[in-house]
């Protein structure tokens, strides 16, 4: 995905769903088309956490370069969850990929998020019109994005190995607890952890 603004996304998103910022909900809203208008507003969500250079594969990355993945959920979803340990439906969650940097102003280690947005993208529960409750979308530029079709591995990795409700829980330290109290981990990834996270 080629990087774009988020002033752009969110102007297209308010002249799209003809609201405003403050009238966000968190909860998913289409176009004429089906096609998912990003949320204006999902940094001002619950963060949920973030990794660099995470990967499914082998394959490192590119040397020298970094990408972050922060990861929001809006907070009545996030209030739902820690009562249920289940997403409630009508659940967007958003993955924001940004650039990562190791030198800017005085950072001598390590490595910081700039404001380079490489991607974004949402996993949406929307059960009356998913197959499996969930569905997901990858936005390019400002436009409202097309689901992603069934028939990518996302569905199935996210099926095999998320930790709860076909979600990586295992990744939100906050949110990980909570499952694991209310005993809605996901078999396979219990299984999984037991074998010490091999596929």
């Amino acid at each position: 995905m080629k990087p774009f603004a988020l002033a752009s996304l969110a102007a297209a998103a308010i002249a799209g769903l003809g609201a405003t910022m403050a009238g966000d909900t968190g909860t998913p809203r289409y176009d004429g088309a089906s096609r998912l208008i990003a949320p204006p507003d999902y940094r001002e969500w619950v963060f949920l956490s973030s990794g660099i250079d995470m990967s499914y594969s082998e394959t490192p990355a590119m040397a020298g370069a970094h990408m972050f993945d922060n990861v929001f959920a809006p907070r009545a979803a996030y209030a739902a969850f820690l009562k249920s340990g289940v997403w409630p439906d009508k659940t967007v969650l958003m993955l924001e990929n940004r650039g990562g940097a190791s030198k800017g102003s005085i950072n001598r280690l390590g490595v910081f998020q700039t404001g380079e947005v490489m991607g974004l993208e949402a996993h949406v529960k929307d059960t009356a019109r998913f197959k499996g409750g969930w569905a997901f979308f990858g936005f390019a530029g400002d436009a409202p994005a097309r689901q992603i079709p069934y028939g990518a591995s996302c569905y199935s990795c996210h099926q095999a190995h998320a930790a709860a409700d076909t979600t990586f829980v295992q990744f939100y330290p906050t949110l990980l607890p909570v499952a694991t109290k209310l005993r809605t981990l996901n078999p396979a990834y219990v299984a999984e952890a037991a074998s010490g996270g091999s596929r």
